[in-house]
Order: C-alpha cells, then structure tokens, then sequence
C-alpha cells in the first residue's frame, strides 16, 4: 500500500469513526431527552393530572425546549408561534449562542415543567446535573425563554378555571351522573374556556350530535346499549387484554371493603408520548429531530382534547354503566373503571386518532413498532404493524372496556383526525415532517 493510499484509507476510518461517534453521542442525547420527558410522566402520574391537563403540561414544556432549539438554528427550524392563534405579547430574549446545545434544550424542557407541574420541584436533581453543564449566562438564557412560554400559558385561561361557576349535573336520564365507585365530581367541565393554540375556537369541529337517548328496544341507542353489555358479557381474553392496555385512566380506584386506594396510571397523552419516544429510538432521530417530533405532536394532543372536552360537556351524555345498572342489570360493570366525565366523544378516540396522523406523517405509514408503555404497570408488550393499527385499537378498546358507545369511538376518530388535518395543512410548508 503506498503513502497515498494508506492516507486516504486512514483518513477514510477516521471520518467514518468521527461519524459514528457523532451519530452515537446524537442518539445518547436523544435517548436522554426521552428520560427526561419519562421524568416529566412520572410526576403527572404522581400528581394523578388530568388527561386534559396532562396535554397542556406537555405542550407548553416541549415547546419551550423546542423554541429554544428553534432560536439557535432559525433558518432550519421556524418558531411555532408564527402559527399560534394567539401571539406572543413579551418577545424572547435576544439570542445567545449556546455552546452545550443539548444539555440547554433538555434544561428548558424540564426547567418548564419545573414552573408548571404541581410537584415540579421533584425535577430539581434532573437540572441541578445539567446546570453543572452550562455556562452561567446560557442558564439565565434558557430561564428566560422558559419563563416567557409559561407567562404565555398562563394566559391561556387555565388560571381562571377555579373562578368559574360551579358545574352541576343536568338532571334527566339520558345526561351524566357520577359513577361508582367513589361518585366524583366532572373532571374540568370549563376545559373548552381555554384558549387552543392552533385552532380558532374550542368547538371549530364539532361532531354530529351524539345517537338520541331512547330506551326503546328497537331505537339505535339501544342497539349501542346493548352492544356495550354483549361485548363485555363476552370475556373475551384478548379483547380484554386491550381494554387494559389502553385503559390510561388516571382516576382508577381499588376499593377493598371500605378503604378505596388508588391505582395511579398514564393518562392516554402520556401513553402517546411514551409511543413517539419508542419511534424516536427505533428510528434513531437527531436531538433536533427528536425534540420537533414530540413537540408537535404535545402540540397537537393539547388542542384535540380541548376540543374533545368542548363536545363532552356540550352533549353531556350519560355512560354505559349508569343506564344498565339502572334499566338491565343493576349488578352489571364495566370491564374498566368508568373515568369521571361524560361519555361523548371517546376522549382516547380523540387522541389516538390524532397522535396517529402525525406520527405517520414523520414515521411513514408502515413504522411497526413494539409498545412497552405499559409494561411498567404489568402489562405485556403489545406490537404493531403501523400507528394506525395502535390507534384503531385504542378506539375500539372504550367498547371492549365498557365505557364507551361505539358512536362516540367513531366521531372521536373523526374530531381527532380533522384536529390533526388542520394543524398540518396549516404548518406543512414550514416543516421538515419527514425527518431523518
């Protein structure tokens, strides 16, 4: 081998470990951004968070990651709030060239959560090590821009909620009531007050009115009755393993005489959010990419649900649970807990079929996957060919579950579909959707 060659041979494995070293350091910092996200999830379980509000602390904490990412490289990556509905009244800092670039993004990740969660203080330790990382003027930087995005979130009217009248449940058979078996009060009646960030109002897409209350034996309401009842009568094995795959209710509770304990779980964002990080590692994203990619789709999820609640308290449709105990059999329950709230639409219908769209817009639509979300809870991996197939059977599984009427499966994956539509038609010049 003469000098020429040897030289270029050794320049050759040197760009090539130089690559791989980059590309491992990348994942690393992928991989640790995803752990800090787990961090945030374990907290909101902790804290038994809504799924409402659930989506609102994860939009508002990866956007502050992403807005900061979005400031270092602007002419790759546009801010989101050129898209927002609502402008940014208190302009970020001026930009500062940030030298640990992935120890700053995940900093304005979990310093917004910090300032957001109830129990955000548990993150301390995550950003005291990081802290160590950056330069003292880069931490006010990032501070900076993460207080700015929780100032604007805090004017989105969720500090208001508590000031708002009491709400009481209308009287009549065919509205909701509280369910056994601790009768709680309706999870955030007032969600649809707040202010969406893509859309232009809480109910932009409504659904068709939901199927009319009629005990009839003939009427469809019925028949949608009756299927709920038939499909949990039948125990089935693995229509019940799906049922408690996707139960995401974090409101369970255990009762054992009389002593209630509670069984704290995902809410069915967290779930969602737990599936693009598995994509995020299988497909082995940049940080940039990997910030982006949940970003948008918290994003997403934060407008469907509040649509989604918009429609719940407007039909106010009673559950399952309540008319058969009360007209079939009084000692029939649901395979699942029933969630406090009303029936119409399908909350996880909403969101799976949103989180789907987008993450087959960035994955492709036959990204199969194994989902180990739950495995922590005792629940076994499941797999899937695509995120279609994984949001299908979420739906499917509030029928299986018993808490659900198949009307309000199909216009939840209606509503979540025309969120994510929107949000994409109104976005998809801007953004690299296809990433790599």
């Amino acid at each position: 081998m003469n000098k020429v060659v040897r030289k270029t041979f050794h320049l050759f494995l040197f760009a090539l470990f130089f690559k791989t070293q980059l590309s491992f350091a990348q994942r690393s910092n992928s991989k640790a951004y995803i752990a800090d996200l787990k961090a945030i999830t374990d907290i909101m379980v902790y804290d038994v968070t809504s799924p409402v509000a659930a989506a609102r602390y994860y939009a508002y904490s990866t956007l502050a990651s992403y807005e900061t990412l979005a400031l270092q490289e602007r002419d790759k990556h546009p801010s989101f709030f050129d898209f927002f509905q609502r402008p940014l009244k208190n302009p970020f800092p001026l930009n500062a060239q940030l030298e640990n670039k992935a120890a700053a993004y995940r900093y304005a990740l979990l310093f917004t959560a910090l300032k957001l969660l109830p129990s955000g203080k548990k993150l301390i330790p995550r950003i005291e090590f990081l802290k160590q990382e950056l330069e003292k003027e880069e931490v006010l930087f990032i501070e900076e821009i993460a207080q700015t995005i929780v100032e604007y979130a805090n004017q989105d009217g969720f500090l208001q909620l508590n000031n708002l009248k009491r709400y009481t449940p209308k009287r009549g058979p065919a509205f909701w009531q509280p369910t056994k078996p601790a009768y709680m009060a309706p999870v955030e009646p007032n969600w649809n007050s707040l202010t969406p960030l893509f859309l232009k109002s809480a109910d932009q897409f409504l659904t068709k009115p939901p199927v009319k209350y009629d005990l009839n034996p003939t009427s469809d309401f019925y028949k949608l009755l009756l299927e709920v009842k038939e499909v949990t009568d039948e125990d089935d094995k693995e229509k019940n393993e799906i049922a408690a795959f996707w139960d995401c209710n974090p409101y369970a509770i255990s009762q054992i005489g009389h002593l209630e304990f509670g069984l704290k779980k995902i809410s069915p964002g967290g779930h969602w959010m737990g599936i693009a990080g598995i994509a995020v590692r299988k497909a082995r994203l940049n940080l940039n990419n990997t910030i982006f990619t949940h970003a948008l789709l918290a994003l997403v999820l934060h407008d469907a649900f509040i649509a989604c609640w918009d429609e719940k308290y407007r039909s106010n449709r009673v559950r399952p649970e309540t008319v058969i105990n009360r007209h079939i059999d009084k000692r029939w329950s649901p395979l699942l807990q029933t969630p406090p709230f009303p029936e119409y639409v399908s909350g996880h219908s909403v969101a799976s079929s949103a989180s789907a769209e987008i993450l087959t817009l960035i994955f492709g639509p036959n990204f199969s996957f194994r989902d180990t979300t739950e495995k922590e809870f005792g629940l076994k991996t499941r797999s899937y060919k695509s995120f279609n197939q994984a949001a299908e059977e979420a739906c499917i599984s509030r029928l299986y579950g018993g808490i659900h009427y198949r009307d309000a499966i199909d216009e939840g994956i209606w509503q979540g579909k025309k969120v994510a539509s929107f949000i994409i038609a109104k976005t998809k010049a801007h953004f690299p959707y296809k990433l790599k």
